[in-house]
Formats: structure tokens, C-alpha cells, sequence
């Protein structure tokens, strides 16, 4: 069965910088994408970045380039987003996805909250 449990959110101040993380289990090889997204309490969902299986490529949402961060290490199958230079407009919970490249299945983690407070 097929988890993904995201770790290291938090409060952190405007301008400083956190680390999510997110562990997944129940894969049988590593071929698929690793996703983050994000949802506000005034927003829709909206994927702020992806990883290939190799993490060579990424894609981010416009606001957080340069500031934002995906990687991944697959011997620990974990995804990580460092975020940088945060501002409030990040204040949102952060959710895990993965898609595999072969299966039109989509998996989500529980969510982990990120808050931005002076």
C-alpha cells in the first residue's frame, strides 16, 4: 500500500527558510513524479513544484522560482522542499503527491501546515 507522510512544517518567520519532507513507502520501483502543492484557506490547491524520478528535472510555480527548492533522494524514498526567503503568500498547508509514470494513479500525503508569522 502505497504512504506518503510529509514531515517539517511549521511557523517561521517572513524572510527566513524551512525544509519539508516527505517519506514515501509502497512503491515498487522509483519511476514516478514527486509533487508538491499547496492550498490556503483563500485558494485552490496549486502545484508548486514537481521532480522527475531522477530529480535532474523540475518544474516550479513562478512565484516561488529562485526561492523554492525540490529534490529528492531515492534511496531514502523521501522528496524534500526547501522554501527560502518565505513571505505570507506561502502561509499554506503543503501536500505530497506522486504519480507513477505507468498507472493513472494518483497518491496524496496528509498534509503539513506552513505558517508565516513575524
Amino acid at each position: 500500500q502505497v504512504q506518503l507522510v510529509e514531515s517539517g512544517g511549521g511557523s517561521v518567520r517572513p524572510g527566513g527558510s524551512l525544509r519539508l519532507s516527505c517519506a514515501a513507502s509502497g512503491f515498487t520501483s522509483d519511476e514516478y513524479y514527486l509533487k508538491w502543492y499547496r492550498e490556503a484557506s483563500h485558494t485552490d490547491r496549486q502545484l508548486v513544484a514537481t521532480t522527475t524520478h531522477t530529480g535532474v528535472n523540475t518544474i516550479y510555480l513562478r512565484s516561488v522560482m529562485g526561492r523554492f527548492t525540490v529534490s529528492r533522494d531515492n534511496a531514502l524514498a523521501t522528496v524534500y522542499l526547501q522554501m527560502n526567503n518565505v513571505t505570507s503568500e506561502d502561509a499554506a498547508v503543503y501536500y505530497c503527491n506522486a504519480q507513477p509514470y505507468s498507472s493513472p494513479n494518483i497518491y496524496w500525503g496528509q498534509g503539513t501546515p506552513v505558517w508565516i508569522s513575524p
